[in-house]
């Protein structure tokens, strides 16, 4: 193959990776399991603080799990994914399971709160010390495993940025609920359990994906001729 040749077929390879990456959109979506994903996965909850307004905790507590398992249930009937409908299962299953036990509605949100403290500050750690959370997350959903990012610095100094962006945000939210929390107003903690929930992340989600969009579009230096 001669070097024209060689110059002229190198470039095909870029416009078929770019056409490979997913669309913001479609990145979006995937993570938040579309407006499906998302309500179903807040319905459990408006269930709980429902029937704890209305009645008692453990019928709540009853109600909110059997509407996760519906929703469980249902997807899986339907073959469609269902990940984000176990994931709401669980953690409406330890919540659940705590209230239970305490007899404290507030407790249903108690795993939540924890789980936010704990990320939070894991982000935050893995930004420190240069290994930045957000960035290994994007090479497992976006990049199919490769971090080839580790070996450009501007986008490790981007990934460690968005990194801490995500966990000041996430310790904000979880902040707000471990005080309504101590304050024991339960029903305020469920409307700020379901307000802090998914619209916090979409934000953070969709500053991310734009973000390093634009980062690995940017236009490389052009090589002086003959270097």
């Amino acid at each position: 193959m001669t070097t024209g040749q060689h110059r002229a077929a190198q470039p095909e390879t870029g416009p078929q990776d770019d056409e490979q990456l997913p669309t913001i959109a479609e990145q979006m979506a995937d993570q938040l399991g579309g407006w499906r994903g998302l309500v179903e996965s807040s319905i459990p909850v408006v269930v709980f603080v429902i029937a704890n307004i209305i009645g008692e905790l453990r019928p709540a507590v009853i109600a909110s799990v059997a509407v996760a398992l519906l929703i469980a249930g249902l997807r899986l009937a339907q073959r469609r994914p269902i990940r984000h409908a176990v994931n709401g299962l669980f953690g409406v299953g330890i919540g659940a399971a705590i209230a239970w036990r305490t007899g404290d509605e507030r407790d249903f949100y108690l795993p939540g709160i924890l789980y936010g403290i704990g990320y939070g500050i894991a982000l935050l750690i893995s930004a420190a010390i240069r290994q930045p959370l957000v960035g290994w997350i994007w090479s497992v959903l976006v990049a199919k495993g490769r971090a080839e990012w580790r070996d450009d610095p501007k986008l490790v100094r981007t990934f460690t940025q968005l990194t801490v962006l995500w966990g000041v945000v996430w310790l904000a939210k979880v902040g707000v609920q471990a005080g309504l929390y101590l304050a024991h107003q339960d029903t305020a903690l469920g409307v700020a359990r379901l307000a802090l929930g998914y619209p916090p992340y979409a934000l953070l989600l969709l500053i991310t994906v734009w973000t390093v969009r634009r980062v690995t579009r940017e236009p490389q230096p052009t090589p002086l001729p003959g270097a």
